[in-house]
Protein backbone atom coordinates (compact mmCIF):
# COMPACT_ATOMS: atom_id res chain seq x y z
CA UNK A 1 0.00 0.00 0.00
CA UNK A 2 1.19 3.26 -1.07
CA UNK A 3 2.12 6.19 1.67
CA UNK A 4 0.32 9.04 1.94
CA UNK A 5 1.47 12.38 0.38
CA UNK A 6 2.76 14.97 2.98
CA UNK A 7 -0.44 17.57 3.48
CA UNK A 8 0.90 21.20 2.78
CA UNK A 9 0.45 23.71 5.31
CA UNK A 10 0.25 27.63 5.25
CA UNK A 11 1.89 30.43 6.94
CA UNK A 12 2.97 34.08 7.14
CA UNK A 13 5.37 35.40 4.32
CA UNK A 14 8.99 36.22 6.13
CA UNK A 15 11.51 38.29 5.11
CA UNK A 16 14.16 35.39 4.73
CA UNK A 17 11.41 33.59 2.10
CA UNK A 18 12.46 36.06 -0.37
CA UNK A 19 15.02 33.49 -1.85
CA UNK A 20 13.44 30.67 -2.29
CA UNK A 21 10.32 32.11 -3.47
CA UNK A 22 12.17 34.18 -5.91
CA UNK A 23 13.50 30.51 -7.37
CA UNK A 24 9.90 29.15 -7.57
CA UNK A 25 8.60 32.28 -9.10
CA UNK A 26 11.34 31.55 -11.84
CA UNK A 27 11.11 28.12 -11.65
CA UNK A 28 6.94 28.23 -12.24
CA UNK A 29 7.73 30.58 -15.20
CA UNK A 30 10.04 28.64 -17.16
CA UNK A 31 8.46 25.49 -16.92
CA UNK A 32 4.82 25.76 -16.64
CA UNK A 33 4.09 28.89 -19.41
CA UNK A 34 6.04 27.68 -22.41
CA UNK A 35 3.23 26.73 -24.37
CA UNK A 36 1.43 30.40 -24.03
CA UNK A 37 4.54 32.64 -23.44
CA UNK A 38 7.80 32.65 -26.23
CA UNK A 39 10.99 32.09 -24.66
CA UNK A 40 11.97 36.15 -24.76
CA UNK A 41 8.83 36.46 -22.37
CA UNK A 42 9.46 33.84 -20.05
CA UNK A 43 12.79 35.48 -19.42
CA UNK A 44 11.60 38.84 -18.93
CA UNK A 45 8.72 37.75 -16.97
CA UNK A 46 11.37 35.28 -14.64
CA UNK A 47 13.45 38.43 -14.44
CA UNK A 48 11.22 40.11 -11.77
CA UNK A 49 12.80 38.32 -9.52
CA UNK A 50 16.94 39.50 -10.42
CA UNK A 51 16.72 42.31 -7.48
CA UNK A 52 15.74 39.57 -4.82
CA UNK A 53 15.34 42.64 -2.36
CA UNK A 54 12.85 44.45 -4.34
CA UNK A 55 10.89 41.00 -4.75
CA UNK A 56 11.23 40.71 -0.85
CA UNK A 57 9.78 44.17 -0.64
CA UNK A 58 6.76 43.69 -3.33
CA UNK A 59 6.27 40.12 -1.17
CA UNK A 60 6.05 42.31 2.11
CA UNK A 61 4.00 44.94 0.46
CA UNK A 62 1.09 42.45 0.33
CA UNK A 63 -0.32 39.76 2.47
CA UNK A 64 1.57 36.96 1.38
CA UNK A 65 1.28 33.66 2.17
CA UNK A 66 3.92 30.68 1.64
CA UNK A 67 2.24 27.08 1.02
CA UNK A 68 4.72 24.44 2.54
CA UNK A 69 5.36 20.90 2.35
CA UNK A 70 7.25 19.28 5.69
CA UNK A 71 8.56 22.85 6.33
CA UNK A 72 9.98 23.64 3.00
CA UNK A 73 8.06 26.09 1.12
CA UNK A 74 6.51 24.89 -2.50
CA UNK A 75 4.52 28.09 -3.19
CA UNK A 76 3.05 31.44 -2.24
CA UNK A 77 0.52 33.77 -3.19
CA UNK A 78 -0.40 37.60 -2.22
CA UNK A 79 -3.24 39.44 -1.75
CA UNK A 80 -3.19 43.64 -2.74
CA UNK A 81 -5.20 45.13 -0.70
CA UNK A 82 -8.20 44.05 0.10
CA UNK A 83 -9.47 42.41 -2.97
CA UNK A 84 -6.72 42.13 -5.80
CA UNK A 85 -4.91 38.41 -6.11
CA UNK A 86 -1.27 40.19 -6.99
CA UNK A 87 0.42 36.93 -7.40
CA UNK A 88 0.17 32.97 -6.90
CA UNK A 89 2.99 30.59 -8.01
CA UNK A 90 3.88 26.45 -7.06
CA UNK A 91 6.84 25.14 -7.80
CA UNK A 92 6.26 22.94 -11.12
CA UNK A 93 7.26 19.91 -8.83
CA UNK A 94 3.97 20.14 -6.71
CA UNK A 95 1.65 21.08 -9.47
CA UNK A 96 -1.72 19.26 -9.26
CA UNK A 97 -1.36 18.39 -5.39
CA UNK A 98 -3.79 21.34 -4.64
CA UNK A 99 -1.65 23.46 -3.21
CA UNK A 100 -2.71 26.46 -5.66
CA UNK A 101 -5.88 25.70 -4.45
CA UNK A 102 -5.06 26.10 -0.76
CA UNK A 103 -3.06 29.43 -1.65
CA UNK A 104 -6.78 30.67 -3.49
CA UNK A 105 -9.04 30.07 -0.94
CA UNK A 106 -7.40 31.33 2.04
CA UNK A 107 -6.78 34.53 -0.08
CA UNK A 108 -10.77 34.27 -0.99
CA UNK A 109 -11.32 33.76 2.65
CA UNK A 110 -8.75 36.60 3.99
CA UNK A 111 -10.14 38.88 1.47
CA UNK A 112 -14.20 38.30 2.48
CA UNK A 113 -12.93 38.61 5.82
CA UNK A 114 -11.39 42.30 4.70
CA UNK A 115 -15.05 43.09 3.46
CA UNK A 116 -13.93 42.44 -0.19
CA UNK A 117 -17.12 41.85 -2.01
CA UNK A 118 -15.36 40.59 -5.17
CA UNK A 119 -12.18 39.22 -5.85
CA UNK A 120 -9.69 40.04 -9.16
CA UNK A 121 -6.63 38.90 -10.55
CA UNK A 122 -4.75 39.65 -13.75
CA UNK A 123 -4.32 35.66 -14.57
CA UNK A 124 -1.61 34.51 -17.05
CA UNK A 125 -2.72 32.86 -20.24
CA UNK A 126 -1.48 29.08 -18.62
CA UNK A 127 -3.10 30.31 -15.46
CA UNK A 128 -6.60 31.89 -16.56
CA UNK A 129 -8.16 27.55 -16.74
CA UNK A 130 -7.38 27.53 -13.24
CA UNK A 131 -9.44 30.66 -11.87
CA UNK A 132 -12.26 29.87 -14.21
CA UNK A 133 -12.79 26.32 -12.54
CA UNK A 134 -12.49 28.70 -9.20
CA UNK A 135 -15.66 31.06 -10.36
CA UNK A 136 -13.57 33.51 -11.92
CA UNK A 137 -15.39 35.44 -15.16
CA UNK A 138 -12.77 37.08 -17.62
CA UNK A 139 -13.82 40.89 -17.65
CA UNK A 140 -10.69 42.33 -20.52
CA UNK A 141 -7.66 41.26 -22.26
CA UNK A 142 -4.64 43.09 -21.20
CA UNK A 143 -0.91 43.78 -22.34
CA UNK A 144 1.97 44.69 -20.50
CA UNK A 145 5.57 45.71 -21.14
CA UNK A 146 7.72 43.54 -18.66
CA UNK A 147 11.68 44.15 -18.69
CA UNK A 148 10.84 45.11 -22.48
CA UNK A 149 8.98 42.35 -23.62
CA UNK A 150 4.93 42.54 -24.13
CA UNK A 151 2.65 39.53 -22.16
CA UNK A 152 -0.89 38.75 -22.48
CA UNK A 153 -3.19 38.39 -19.52
CA UNK A 154 -7.02 38.24 -18.53
CA UNK A 155 -7.79 40.40 -15.42
CA UNK A 156 -11.00 37.71 -14.02
CA UNK A 157 -13.00 38.55 -10.69
CA UNK A 158 -15.00 36.29 -9.10
CA UNK A 159 -18.01 37.45 -6.73
CA UNK A 160 -17.24 36.41 -2.92
CA UNK A 161 -20.33 34.46 -1.53
CA UNK A 162 -22.24 34.33 1.97
CA UNK A 163 -19.40 32.14 3.15
CA UNK A 164 -16.70 35.16 2.68
CA UNK A 165 -18.53 37.16 5.24
CA UNK A 166 -16.22 38.20 8.29
CA UNK A 167 -16.39 36.12 11.33
CA UNK A 168 -17.60 38.10 14.64
CA UNK A 169 -14.51 37.34 17.56
CA UNK A 170 -16.51 36.96 20.32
Amino acid sequence: MGQALPKPALRPYLGEDAPVLAAIFAASIEELTGDDYSEAQQQAWAGAVDDEEEFGKRLASALTLVATLQSSPVGFASLKGADHIDMLYVHPGVVGQGVASMLCDALEKLAGGRGAKSLTVDASDNAAEFFAKRGYVAMRRNTVTVNGEWLANTTMQKTLGDGAKPEVLK
